[in-house]
Parts: structure tokens; C-alpha cells; sequence
């Protein structure tokens, strides 16, 4: 029985079960406002201590797309340079600088301060995690979303994010969707091939 808090079927459909990853892009703006709308939703999502390791550039302009373009793969650049924003996900492993202000309660520095290892997988999970609260809220806003990894992410690190302690996992194009350059629909595992209750 579902609870009395559970959204409608339209919330799930714009959320999960239309959802899609659109790989072209019709010629309508999303305005900074809405990127901040954006993340001032996704911002509440949790993540270890209230750690928020993620950091994002959005590429706009087309002089930044031009320095975006040749970083990507060959088969991701046409579609990619369509789309208005272009926002690249990146992982501080310092994000312990900031636990004064997100996680006063706790000594998170003493947890992670110097500790590269902690560091590079905790900044890894969480800040994927913000990733993907990213994109939910984004589909909330009604934005569609084409996440992708297929570029040389290291240059995208350092062309974009030359001062951060960290790396990029992945970008994703935001925008107004053109459903005509989607492919048919996967499908998905079942419940049984990727779950087991114990």
C-alpha cells in the first residue's frame, strides 16, 4: 500500500518512467535562473557528514562550447555542442574545507583530512550521488537530461576545473528534448535478475 506521501503518476512519469536521454535539442533557452532553481533543490539530497563533494561548471557560450567540443568523443560532439547547457560534474576530494559550515556536529577534517584514499572514494560516491539528485531535479523542473562520459575527462578536469583537487566523472546536456532523435526504449533488468531480500 502506497504511502500518503507518495507522488502522483505524473511525477513518477516525468521522474523515472519517461524519462529519457535525449541526443538532440530543440533551440529554446534555459535561462540561469533555472539552473539555480535547479540546485537549490537538489542541494537538500544527502550525502555522507553533508560532505557535497560535487562542484559544476555550466557551458554555455559558444566560445566555451568551442573549448568543450574537441574533448569530447567524436560521436558525442555534434549533439552535445546542440544543446543550450552543457553541465560538467566534477569531485572535490577537499570537500572537507567546508564541513565548519555543512557538518558542524562533527570533526569531518579529522576523518578525512590527508587520508587521499577516503578522500578520492568518498568525494566519488557522493558527488555522483549529487549528480544524479541533479538530474531528478532537473526532470522536476521539467528539463531534459543527456548524461554521458564519453570524453577525455581529465582535460575536461583541467580545461574547466584547473584549481580543484579533483575530477570529473561525467557531463550531461540539459534542454527541451527533441523526442524524434531518441532510440527505442531498452529495456531494464527485472526485479529478480538484480535483487535478492534476505
Amino acid at each position: 500500500m502506497a504511502s500518503d506521501r507518495a507522488l502522483d503518476q505524473k511525477a513518477f512519469d516525468t521522474l523515472f518512467l519517461e524519462a529519457r536521454t535525449y541526443n538532440g535539442w530543440q533551440d529554446k533557452d534555459v535561462p540561469d535562473s533555472l539552473l539555480h532553481e535547479i540546485y537549490d533543490l537538489m542541494k537538500w539530497g544527502p550525502t555522507s557528514a553533508n560532505c557535497c563533494p560535487l562542484r559544476i561548471v555550466f557551458v554555455r557560450t559558444k566560445e566555451q562550447k568551442e573549448k568543450l567540443k574537441p574533448l569530447l568523443a567524436k560521436g558525442n560532439q555534434d549533439k552535445t555542442m546542440e544543446a543550450p547547457v552543457i553541465a560538467l560534474f566534477a569531485m572535490d576530494r577537499k570537500f572537507f574545507k567546508n564541513a565548519p559550515k555543512l557538518a558542524p556536529h562533527v570533526n569531518v577534517e579529522a576523518w578525512y583530512g590527508g587520508k587521499d584514499e577516503a578522500n578520492k572514494e568518498t568525494a566519488a560516491v557522493n558527488g555522483t550521488l549529487q549528480s544524479a539528485y541533479f538530474m531528478l531535479a532537473a526532470r522536476a523542473k521539467g528539463i531534459d537530461c543527456g548524461p554521458m562520459s564519453g570524453a577525455d575527462l581529465k582535460a575536461v578536469k583541467d580545461a574547466f576545473f584547473p584549481d580543484l583537487d579533483g575530477e570529473v566523472k561525467y557531463i550531461c546536456s540539459l534542454g527541451y528534448g527533441r523526442p524524434e532523435t531518441l532510440y527505442p526504449r531498452a529495456a531494464r533488468l527485472d526485479f529478480d535478475e538484480a535483487c535478492k531480500v534476505v
